[in-house]
């Protein structure tokens, strides 16, 4: 038998975990208030959290870059992460960040409405194409975005050129068997219905399904069923296994312009 609830578990799993919250919010705050163009909670919605800041790049941007935080629907907001569109904001993308109420709050499909409404919203202020990233329970909300039921209008699913799904969770049926279904309130058609493995995409999708070497057996096998059931639509998909990141690591590239992460997300410079 499986003990769900340790591999679901990547605190435990990742050393010094414990300390990442704080060090984000000081990386966030300080990128902040370094004195870049940034625009702070642009409402998309009437609820408190549906907000998103717009980071600009120096020019022109290239098009709109979003990035959809983690923490399993049930934590975190997008200022624990300003620092991560460093990447795509030096790379000349204007970059949207984007909150969603948390569960237990709201259900998962609610937060996946929420997500295509910020994308729909922020897809208004900056042309060009989209380019999305999410991680851990952001990379299941972006790669719903590539289903053909995705909550955006279809002018924005047509400019989007590409999904990058980092460490993402693309069947949730085994968080059934979690205690943090407790939280997520999560029952087998909702788990079915918010799950981007058991779903369709669009005949255009462009995903990379990237995850740290160092992670969990679950995120390795979450990542690599999203490219094998996919692959079977003729979608351009692909897998990328990280070096030895763990799941909090792995994301530290995006704040780097030349980063490998960086360059899936948005493309060279």
């Amino acid at each position: 038998m499986i003990d769900w609830d340790t591999a679901y578990n990547n605190s435990a799993h990742s050393p010094g975990a414990s300390a990442l919250p704080e060090r984000w919010k000081r990386e966030a705050a300080a990128y902040r208030a370094s004195g870049l163009r940034i625009e702070v909670d642009i409402p998309y919605g009437s609820a408190e959290r549906e907000v998103f800041d717009l980071i600009w790049p120096d020019a022109t941007p290239k098009g709109l870059a979003v990035f959809v935080h983690g923490g399993y629907w049930r934590l975190f907001s997008k200022s624990d992460w300003t620092h991560l569109a460093e990447g795509a904001r030096a790379s000349g993308w204007a970059v949207a960040l984007p909150s969603y109420t948390l569960a237990p709050q709201v259900r998962i499909a609610q937060i996946t409405q929420q997500v295509g409404r910020a994308i729909s919203k922020a897809a208004t202020l900056v042309p060009g194409p989209i380019r999305l990233a999410g991680h851990s329970a952001g990379g299941h909300l972006v790669s719903r975005m590539a289903c053909t039921d995705a909550p955006v209008a279809q002018d924005v699913r047509g400019r989007i050129a590409h999904v990058l799904s980092i460490s993402g969770l693309h069947d949730l049926r085994p968080l059934l068997k979690t205690e943090m279904n407790d939280t997520l309130r999560l029952d087998l058609p909702e788990a079915r219905r918010e799950s981007a493995a058991l779903l369709e995409p669009v005949d255009s999708a462009k995903i990379t399904a990237w995850v740290g070497g160092g992670e969990l057996p679950e995120f390795l096998r979450q990542t690599a069923l999203l490219r094998q059931i996919w692959q079977g639509f003729d979608v351009d998909i692909k897998s990328e296994i990280d070096g030895t990141h763990d799941h909090f690591s792995v994301v530290d590239g995006l704040a780097d312009s030349t980063s490998p992460i960086t360059q899936a997300f948005v493309g060279a410079g």
